[in-house]
């Protein structure tokens, strides 16, 4: 069982994140990638990316194990910033939080704490295992999560337009009631199932709030309780995931007309279907067909959100919409 406790002080500090966090999707993507389960909504991506990987992945294997405890310095908070960044901010781990992190990591495996060749030399600060490092995490990066981040960042923003429709419904204890079920608000302690028992006290803190497209089945947190809280959730998929390229759906081509052009304008900061009525002056059956056709063009993501259905905006919408408005102004 995972408990965060909260004061008062830090439900005035929880935050969602801005935006996808690069290598928290990168090292959490890697889990994805050795199961077999979620064929649906991972399937054509793991044949994909293996492929692109051409089975280079034995670094990766040795410091992310298939289950429990991986180092925190895989993931720092500058992730959120980029890839360089985040790989700039892991270079500057300090020797001796890397040695303690990995020999934590090898512990927890059948091979006991003895570290294999490939990490003893990155836990004694080695500059070439260093940059093997930060190569392996590039090339599988390039391989597995660039390729699909529009999509990634489409859902991500999509669950976070749930949550920030949450706190502006409730404040933060509505937050963290709407999320994923897997997690569990019973003022004042956020409760989660997690593979070993631990006690998350923020005192005074904060709390960041990390969606994620790859976290599945539990949360994730930082071990080390010193470092900056963040919880890493699972974002909710849309009804038929898919990591297609927008350009390649059929429907683009239906994509016409100053209707359409109206009801993606409704949809730029979120809505319901029945607002999406009221601002778009249409009938909801007519506003739930445009925003399918919008969403087949992969232009809208649609989650549910309790008893309604909630549409965003997708990058891809995002620059449509932008260029829209410069041809506009042009014209």
């Amino acid at each position: 069982m995972l408990r965060i406790h909260f004061t008062g002080d830090d439900l005035a500090r929880v935050r969602m994140a801005a935006r996808p966090d690069v290598l928290w999707e990168t090292i959490l993507s890697f889990h994805r990638l050795r199961e077999r389960r979620r064929a649906l909504m991972f399937g054509e991506w793991r044949s994909e990316t293996r492929v692109r990987l051409n089975g280079e992945t034995r670094l990766l294997a040795a410091l992310v194990p298939p289950r429990g405890y991986f180092p925190d310095f895989l993931t720092p908070p500058e992730g959120g910033c980029g890839l360089e960044a985040g790989l700039e901010a892991l270079r500057a781990t300090p020797p001796g939080r890397m040695h303690s992190e990995l020999a934590l990591t090898a512990a927890g495996q059948p091979a006991g704490p003895v570290l294999p060749g490939r990490l003893a030399a990155l836990a004694e600060g080695r500059p070439e295992a260093l940059a093997r490092l930060v190569g392996a995490l590039r090339s599988y990066h390039r391989a597995a999560i660039e390729p699909y981040w529009p999509h990634i960042q489409a859902t991500v923003e999509a669950d976070r337009a749930v949550r920030g429709r949450a706190l502006l419904d409730g404040g933060a204890g509505e937050l963290l009631a709407s999320l994923p079920p897997v997690l569990r608000w019973r003022a004042p302690v956020l409760e989660a199932d997690y593979p070993v028992t631990r006690e998350l006290h923020l005192d005074g803190r904060g709390l960041l709030l990390q969606p994620s497209f790859f976290c599945r089945g539990t949360p994730v947190v930082y071990r080390d309780a010193e470092l900056p809280p963040v919880l890493v959730y699972p974002a909710v998929h849309s009804c038929a995931p898919t990591f297609g390229e927008p350009g390649d759906q059929p429907s683009l081509g239906r994509l016409v007309g100053h209707t359409r052009s109206v009801v993606l304008q409704a949809i730029r900061y979120g809505c319901t279907t029945s607002e999406l009525a009221r601002r778009a002056g249409v009938s909801l059956a007519s506003a739930s067909q445009h925003a399918a056709v919008l969403r087949e063009a992969g232009l809208v993501v649609t989650l549910r959100h309790g008893n309604a259905v909630l549409h965003t905006v997708t990058p891809l919408g995002a620059a449509l919409l932008r260029g829209g408005a410069t041809a506009e102004a042009a014209g």
